[in-house]
């Protein structure tokens, strides 16, 4: 009998996305379309595919560069060139004015214009383009032909050039598009289709990658998006320390490039401590010769609000001025490489690549303690957004601690249902084993502490379920915890809630 066939990359999830820009392309009136989400999230790939179910619609894209105006326009002439399309064949295009008249005219004849990293435009040198555009865009906003989508990874800059008050292009918006990272539905489909069943690789890669289908898709033509015992090295190896390894300049070329002054010196700070409380990293931030508290009270601020680079998190309950808030880097990808990766990619260059493959290995495993934590959040979330799963929340996901260093009560999931007076505490484990004797022991008392606490009071008379979450446990290992009167849940259980079918079990080993 032949083998199964080779599995191909497709496209997954994105309906919702994809039938909105569907129908704004469709609806037969000009329309300008903001799309904004993280790099590499898909935004660009998107388009592609909502514009390739009306292939009588010209289309024409533009990545407007990191320049100034002359190199912007350049490499707009240089695309109009390339792609055959000439709004006037007589006449180049030299200033800005030309190019926002240029757009206009394609627009008049039914072409769909994709302007992709417009938040460049936000910057005091380019700002002017946005002027000649809003006249563009003014003349075209009554008509049938055409429209535009503007691309942009870096919110706050999209918001602050479509959106300010004081921007040309203040109220021109027609339709906005927030592209998040894949969900886990989507994430397991992709999964089961690739034959990646075993939930400790699933972690694996969501710690990496989360929900961004650009590194999956890199995974899947560097051959690492299968099935295979070393899968861990293999990964790594193949990803970022190969000649021609796709990612090993990913975090500098995207992510990092984009910073000015010592912002990169306070994410290797989060990276490297994990969740870190204000005080924390004022005292590392001194013992470094980086600054003053309010020097980095500023930096830390820009990476919150422009960048979306670090979250600041509060504890269950907790107001906005709390002093139990912790900041963490909100991006697995970005935490792994400052973590993990970035360093042992150097040391590659002076030592064999396999001892720095080991310790980027690791070093990744402390970071997935914290990458499991949050998938385990974000699962529960979804399971209750989308009515599946066993536990309906009435309010979002938290962990609760009391001290910085969680000497005293620190619990890593607290979900509540009010309708049904039910409170829900967890506690995440990278494997199953680790829920010890000792372990169990310690959950119990900071439970036992927790409710003897203002936040924990609340919940006087509720219905308590102590649960406990790793990748996986065996058969053996739920029924001792069921005994002892715990609740166990893991990644197959969560794929199975979201309708995925069920796989077969997995020997259990310690890692």
């Amino acid at each position: 009998m032949p083998g199964n066939p080779e599995p191909t990359w497709g496209f997954y999830g994105r309906t919702t996305e994809q039938r909105a820009i569907e129908e704004i392309v469709s609806s037969r009136r000009w329309f300008f379309c903001a799309i904004s989400g993280r790099r590499r999230i898909g935004k660009t790939t998107l388009i592609q595919r909502a514009l390739s179910a009306h292939p009588d619609i010209g289309a024409f894209y533009f990545q407007v560069p990191d320049s100034d105006e002359r190199g912007v326009v350049q490499t707009f002439q240089d695309a109009l060139e390339d792609s055959g399309t000439r709004p006037d064949s007589a006449r180049r295009v030299g200033t800005f004015a030309e190019m926002a008249e240029a757009i206009g005219v394609l627009c008049r004849r039914g072409f769909v214009i994709v302007i992709d990293e417009f938040q460049y435009f936000h910057r005091k040198s380019l700002s002017p383009f946005t002027s000649f555009l809003q006249a563009e865009v003014d003349k075209l906003r009554d008509t049938t032909k055409g429209g535009l989508f503007v691309l942009g990874s870096i919110h706050t800059e999209m918001t602050a050039v479509l959106e300010d008050r004081a921007s040309a292009l203040f109220n021109r918006i027609t339709h906005r598009i927030e592209l998040g990272h894949w969900d886990f539905e989507t994430l397991f489909e992709m999964f089961d289709t690739h034959g990646i069943v075993d939930p400790a690789h699933r972690l694996f890669l969501w710690s990496l990658f989360e929900g961004v289908p650009k590194f999956y898709r890199d995974c899947f033509e560097a051959g690492v998006l299968e099935p295979r015992e070393q899968y861990r090295e293999h990964t790594l190896r193949a990803l970022f320390f190969e000649g021609t390894s796709p990612l090993r300049d990913e975090a500098t070329n995207w992510f990092l490039r984009e910073l000015r002054g010592r912002y990169d010196s306070l994410l290797k700070l989060l990276a490297y401590k994990g969740p870190c409380s204000h005080r924390e990293l004022v005292a590392e931030y001194a013992r470094a010769g980086s600054g003053d508290e309010k020097q980095l009270s500023a930096y830390l601020q820009t990476l919150i609000d422009r960048y979306r680079m670090v979250e600041k998190r509060r504890p269950v309950f907790a107001g906005d001025r709390s002093r139990k808030a912790r900041y963490v880097i909100t991006d697995n990808f970005l935490a792994s490489w400052l973590h993990a990766v970035a360093r042992n990619v150097q040391v590659a260059r002076i030592r064999p690549v396999g001892q720095a493959i080991s310790r980027t290995d690791e070093s990744l495993k402390t970071q997935e303690g914290y990458g499991f934590e949050k998938m385990i959040r974000f699962l529960t979330e979804e399971c209750s957004r989308k009515g599946v799963g066993d536990f309906p929340l009435t309010e979002i996901v938290q962990g609760y601690w009391n001290k910085p260093h969680a000497s005293d009560i620190e619990i890593d999931l607290i979900a509540h249902n009010d309708e049904t007076k039910t409170v829900r505490l967890g506690s995440c484990k990278r494997s199953a084993g680790a829920h010890d004797a000792a372990a169990l022991k310690n959950f119990d008392e900071h439970m036992d502490r927790f409710f003897t606490t203002k936040e924990g009071r609340r919940f006087s008379g509720w219905n308590l379920e102590k649960t406990l979450y790793s990748p996986i446990f065996s058969n053996a290992q739920r029924r001792h915890l069921d005994d002892r009167g715990y609740l166990c849940r893991d990644l197959n259980d969560f794929a199975r809630f979201l309708g995925r079918p069920a796989v077969s079990s997995f020997d259990i080993t310690e890692t």
